[in-house]
């Protein structure tokens, strides 16, 4: 199905984030009882609020939760093909209501240093007073962040570009090389060549050209913010700053489309 066609009128109208908000009842109504009764079986475990969960991710408290993991547990598996991740500095860009990053400090174990970042503040305050062991901080839409020079040996940032504007992507992505130590690892998720069939037939001819597709007309950053990234683009992108060590082309699943993995390490 080709949900751009679908959603097409909603986004010119401006009505997207009408049909988000939607989108959100139907699923709270459809998981209340599920998810009240796995935090009940998990009483230990602070679960964000719902729309704060639905806008990050999707509003399913096991899937905040041990799906998170499973991503954490991925990345890490993914980093430490190139680098030891134990005892190191490491940064979740984007980072939500914590559902990765939350995984992190006992993973990397004594001695390592983890830090979230979110330009959304009613998510970075509600991290800051429910997941110990993190340093959390709120950036804005545009950079820089409040890191200094080199200060990360690890960064990643999970389906983050793909709700940003062109304008910065080049922006942010000079600011992740300047944040990221020389050497150090960067992995970032894009929309690749699997999702050429959500596309328009506009749309499909600009990612055909190399350009990167985006949808407006919304909120940056908002989940109904998209951006779409042929691979070509996306080198010309890192080019100057980083050696690509990994590209994984994304394929379908059966849970829907798989993003595009890309690692890079900065160069000296």
């Amino acid at each position: 199905m080709n949900t751009g066609k679908l959603t097409e009128p909603f986004r010119r109208l401006g009505w997207m984030h009408q049909l988000d908000r939607l989108k959100f009842w139907v699923q709270k109504r459809k998981n209340s009882r599920r998810n009240a009764r796995f935090a009940q079986q998990h009483p230990g475990v602070a679960f964000p609020p719902d729309y704060m969960l639905f806008e990050a991710f999707q509003l399913d408290y096991q899937k905040y939760l041990e799906g998170g993991k499973r991503t954490a547990d991925w990345i890490k598996a993914l980093l430490e093909k190139h680098a030891s991740v134990q005892g190191k500095t490491l940064l979740d860009w984007g980072c939500g209501p914590a559902r990765v990053i939350r995984h992190f400090p006992e993973m990397l174990g004594q001695g390592a240093s983890v830090h979230g970042t979110d330009y959304n503040a009613t998510t970075i305050e509600w991290c800051k007073g429910h997941i110990p062991g993190i340093q959390f901080a709120q950036n804005q839409l545009n950079p820089p962040t409040e890191y200094a020079n080199d200060q990360f040996d690890f960064i990643y940032g999970i389906s983050i570009f793909t709700h940003l504007s062109e304008a910065n992507h080049q922006a942010w992505f000079s600011e992740l090389m300047r944040i990221c130590r020389p050497g150090g690892l960067v992995l970032l998720t894009t929309h690749g060549e699997i999702f050429r069939q959500k596309l328009t037939n506009t749309e499909q001819a600009q990612f055909a050209r190399g350009e990167l597709v985006v949808r407006g007309n919304v909120v940056e950053g908002h989940r109904v913010f998209a951006a779409f990234h042929p691979p070509s683009y996306m080198r010309r992108l890192y080019a100057e700053k980083a050696e690509v060590l990994e590209h994984i082309p994304g394929g379908p699943k059966a849970w829907g489309l798989e993003q595009d993995v890309w690692i890079l390490r900065r160069k000296s």
